[in-house]
């Protein structure tokens, strides 16, 4: 199959999935279409243990020509970190800056060394033979919420607008920071250099502070073009080649891709939204950005429950993998509460919100992504299986409770919303 080939089955299983889910599961569409994609691909590996083998290794040969790294790290990701940060308003922003920042970078660091040290023991228990380096790769790609399972799941979810503005902003900044430390972190363990805070210090300047004001600067750029003019067609355009041209621009100077593009849609849905858009191109604008969001959503979670197949899988991965959800639930609320109580701001949340926040806190595509990276060996077999189980555990088990945890402490926030099931 070539390019098209491929991408149109994707796209037609996703629109068959999406339609199944709303026509007979009613679950939210992320969630659903995952799940729909992972119980297909549990069936054909199914088929192969019953003799079928034709039938899972096809669809194998077919998935590996998908390579869901640069799929998302270099395809679906810039457009959804986009469309995250579009609705971002800076006012609000600006209100929760210091605990954004705190949970973006004190929060990712804790969370990377209480899973990395968790980790070891839970692989040793398993006589699983990880060395203590890929444990604390594997607590940076798994300690970063997910920007799009967030996002996605707090547009249905109902949380108060004052703590999703929270949650929101920091899975949109930490994605970046926590692709920073694994990164520092490889170049260790993969490439046997000594730790050297110098080394990270350069590494997070040129990246995360370089890829920001880039981003800023893209943003500014065409905020200005967008003000030179008025036509809705020509401004989406400008959007669209923002998204696409300055990720690809970033990321091949060697600075943060993820950070840039939030940070230039940060500019282009506050101040280019107020002052240089007319009413019919914000109205056109918003409505394109909202429907690629939610085609180039399902298609990523449809790939996240087809992964399954490429997996290796045994027993004794299986249980790591499980006793690692409540480990990085574990971490997550840590790393949430340690910050906050050292800036003595535990008191001025609303009773609830570190639950909320813990529990909205989902792993999603991008740990994936981030362990496929890793180069091949026994040591990237157990990390992505591992990381697999979390992702899926985190998506569908907070996922599908994250509103009745929000209607506990917020009913007046949930007035029509019904829950799944």
């Amino acid at each position: 199959m070539n390019v098209f080939q491929t991408v149109a089955l994707l796209i037609t299983l996703t629109a068959l999935f999406s339609y199944v889910n709303h026509r007979f599961i009613r679950l939210p569409e992320t969630i659903g279409v995952m799940l729909i994609a992972l119980f297909i691909s549990l069936g054909l590996i199914g088929l192969g243990f019953a003799g079928f083998s034709g039938i899972s290794d096809s669809a194998r040969n077919l998935l590996a020509r998908v390579d869901f790294n640069q799929t998302l790290m270099q395809g679906l990701l810039s457009f959804l970190l986009f469309t995250g940060a579009l609705s971002i308003d800076f006012s609000e922003l600006a209100q929760h800056k210091l605990d954004v920042s705190l949970l973006a970078s004190f929060g990712v660091l804790i969370s990377t060394g209480l899973i990395g040290s968790a980790a070891y023991g839970i692989f040793r228990f398993m006589g699983l033979d990880v060395g203590i380096g890929y444990c604390f790769l594997f607590g940076a790609l798994i300690s970063p919420t997910d920007p799009v399972a967030v996002l996605s799941i707090l547009k249905v979810s109902g949380v108060p607008k004052d703590l999703e503005v929270r949650i929101a902003a920091e899975s949109l900044f930490n994605d970046g920071i926590g692709v920073v430390l694994f990164t520092a972190i490889a170049e260790i363990v993969l490439g046997h250099e000594s730790f050297s805070f110098a080394r990270f210090g350069e590494l997070f300047l040129v990246e995360a502070i370089g890829g920001g004001a880039f981003g800023l600067g893209m943003g500014w750029v065409v905020y200005l073009m967008m003000k030179s003019i008025d036509n809705y067609l020509v401004e989406v355009l400008l959007s669209l080649a923002l998204v696409m041209g300055g990720y690809a621009l970033v990321s091949a100077l060697g600075m943060s891709g993820p950070i840039a593009i939030v940070v230039a849609g940060l500019v282009i849905g506050n101040h280019g939204r107020r002052y240089a858009m007319s009413d019919t191109t914000r109205h056109h604008l918003d409505q394109f950005w909202e429907l690629l969001d939610g085609i180039l959503n399902a298609v990523l979670f449809v790939l996240v429950g087809l992964e399954v197949l490429l997996l290796p899988f045994s027993k004794a991965l299986l249980l790591a993998g499980l006793a690692a959800i409540p480990l990085a639930l574990a971490a997550r609320w840590l790393s949430i509460v340690v910050p906050a109580i050292g800036m003595r701001r535990m008191a001025l949340l609303p009773k609830g919100s570190i639950r909320i926040m813990t529990w909205g806190g989902l792993r999603g595509g991008i740990a994936v992504a981030l362990a496929l990276s890793i180069p091949n060996g026994a040591e990237r077999n157990v990390i992505l299986a591992v990381t697999y189980i979390v992702v899926v555990g985190s998506i569908a088990l907070q996922g599908l409770t994250i509103q009745a945890l929000v209607l506990k402490y917020f009913p007046k926030s949930l007035p029509n919303l019904n829950l799944p099931g």
